[in-house]
C-alpha cells in the first residue's frame, strides 16, 4: 500500500487502496508457479502488486490509453486500449513472468 502511495495513489481513500492491494495480491499469488512465494520473487512482487493497483486506479479514472497530455490549446493524446493488458499491467505481468504458470498456448499430440 506504501508503495502504491508513492507511485501516485495517495489521493484515494484508505480502504479502497487496502481492497486493491490484496485483490492485486490474490491476482499474482493465483498465478505463481507451484511452490513460488511472494517472497520467492524479492521485489518484483511488491512493485508487480502495486503497478497492478495503479494500472486498475486509471482505469476507474477513464484514463486508461491516454499517452500523453498538454494544457496550452488543451491535447489530449490517447491509444486504444487494451483492457487488463494494457499499460502497467501488462508490465507487472512481464516483470513476475519467471516466477507465473506459463499459460500460454500449448500444442498438445493427439494420438489417432
Amino acid at each position: 500500500m506504501e508503495l502504491v502511495q508513492a507511485l501516485g495513489g495517495a489521493g484515494q481513500d484508505e480502504e479502497t487502496l487496502r481492497t486493491l492491494c490484496a485483490t492485486a495480491c490474490r491476482t499474482l499469488d493465483w498465478r505463481l508457479r507451484d511452490g513460488v512465494s511472494a517472497e520467492d520473487c524479492e521485489g518484483a512482487y511488491p512493485l508487480a502488486a502495486a503497478w497492478l493497483v495503479m494500472d486498475w486506479l486509471r482505469g476507474s479514472r477513464g484514463l486508461e490509453g491516454i499517452t500523453s497530455l498538454s494544457a496550452g490549446d488543451i491535447s489530449v493524446r490517447r491509444e486504444a486500449a487494451g483492457g487488463d493488458d494494457s499499460g502497467l499491467a501488462r508490465r507487472a505481468m512481464e516483470l513476475m513472468r519467471p516466477f507465473l504458470k506459463d499459460e500460454g498456448f500449448v500444442f498438445q499430440g493427439v494420438s489417432g
